[in-house]
């Protein structure tokens, strides 16, 4: 087990303060592990075991307390038999009816120290933004990065590119470190995940009925990773494919997989406005070895998968990121973190002068002096005009 550093770091400055701790992220991404992770820095701070309380709500034995009310009436009895402060650690929250009271009111009343986790974004809307309003503090998981694949395997980095090419194919999430040099486990593994996500995280949740239909809005996105998206236009592939559907309809289920973390909307902003565009998003994997599920042919589109696998790191290095329009001019990622602006253009080689013009010439008429980077899978430095080329892979093991 591989210790979650980056979210540790996060989650330090708020230990034992007033304060929810709310961790959030798609199914398997290692939320439960990182509770397990919180308590062991508790314990090293010279916390007592015996003042923690631990449910996960998957679990059968604790189907009574899927009520905010007897979830209410078990957690202050085992709070009141706690000498000192009480650790509550609640995993897949979500699933607890109305929820947010039990834990707005344990924080106001009772001496205790929360975390939560949960696999669905609606988890943070609604009542309670309402009712802890400024009083929870949200982490975001995402499945392994690069360099956490390289420590979960144990890597000695000799034969990085097979490593790399390894990772590309089974993706991140954290128990395929474990199975990853069996492909068809790796399969198997990921079809469960994808299965579980639909179905439990989205069907059931939002009652739906129509699952070919959710299924197929999901492989339309998948195989579209990269590309701007509009529900007229997925429209118009299910009509062709005899699967009509409306606009409205596809709207909703893109929205889903989105709460469920499967997917993250990206706004195009123009760059010289400064407004973020209101048509044709584009969509992200959270883990581009579940499009290998989906879809497949993660080799045969390396320059999606690359893209996706930059903009999750990208998120996961805590940046907010768009897609920024600069005239007729796309830039694939505009990263940003209060001050710490940056840009990215991401392709598989640079192998022609077209595509050395396309990716540096994306730069043009872009006046600020913030950093721009063309990153590319090629070995030799090919930067110009004050423009960075980088190596991905050098990229994704920085520090």
């Amino acid at each position: 087990m591989i210790k979650r550093t980056i979210y540790l770091n996060r989650i330090n400055p708020f230990i034992d303060k007033d304060i929810i701790k709310v961790i959030t992220g798609i199914r398997r991404s290692g939320k439960s592990v990182l509770l397990q992770q919180i308590q062991d820095e508790l314990v090293d701070r010279g916390k007592d075991r015996a003042n923690f309380i631990y449910i996960n709500f998957e679990d059968l034995q604790y189907e009574s307390l899927l009520n905010y009310q007897t979830l209410n009436q078990e957690l202050v009895k085992r709070i009141n038999q706690i000498d000192g402060k009480a650790y509550l650690f609640l995993d897949e929250i979500q699933k607890v009816k109305s929820w947010e009271k039990t834990i707005n009111s344990l924080r106001a009343t009772y001496n205790c120290d929360i975390y939560i986790t949960g696999s669905n974004s609606q988890l943070l809307s609604g009542e309670l933004a309402t009712e802890i309003a400024g009083r929870y503090v949200e982490i975001k998981v995402y499945p392994f990065s690069f360099r956490e694949f390289l420590e979960a395997i144990n890597s000695d980095q000799q034969n990085i590119d097979q490593d790399f090419t390894t990772y590309v194919e089974v993706g991140g999430m954290p128990f395929l470190s474990l199975i990853y040099s069996d492909q068809q486990a790796c399969d198997t593994y990921l079809q469960d995940i994808y299965s579980s996500v639909v179905l439990k995280d989205i069907v059931d949740r939002h009652a739906i009925r129509n699952v070919d239909l959710l299924r197929r809005i999901i492989s339309y996105l998948s195989s579209k990773i990269g590309h701007p998206i509009s529900a007229t236009g997925i429209a118009k592939f299910l009509k062709s494919k005899h699967r009509g559907s409306s606009a409205d309809t596809i709207i909703d289920y893109i929205s889903y997989t989105c709460d469920a973390y499967l997917f993250t909307r990206v706004p195009r902003t123009d760059l010289r406005g400064k407004e973020n565009l209101r048509v044709n998003d584009k969509y992200y994997i959270t883990d581009h070895g579940l499009r290998q599920t989906i879809v497949g042919n993660n080799q045969q589109n390396i320059d999606q998968i690359l893209e996706n696998i930059v903009f999750i790191e990208l998120l996961r290095r805590g940046y907010h990121v768009s897609v920024g329009l600069n005239d007729k001019k796309e830039i694939d990622f505009v990263a940003q973190k209060g001050n710490d602006k940056r840009y990215y253009q991401v392709t598989y080689m640079l192998g022609s002068q077209t595509t050395i013009d396309r990716e540096f010439g994306a730069y043009d008429d872009i006046v600020d002096n913030y950093p721009k980077y063309v990153l590319s899978m090629d070995k030799f430095d090919m930067s110009r005009n004050g423009i960075i080329h980088q190596n991905i892979i050098d990229f994704l093991l920085e520090k």
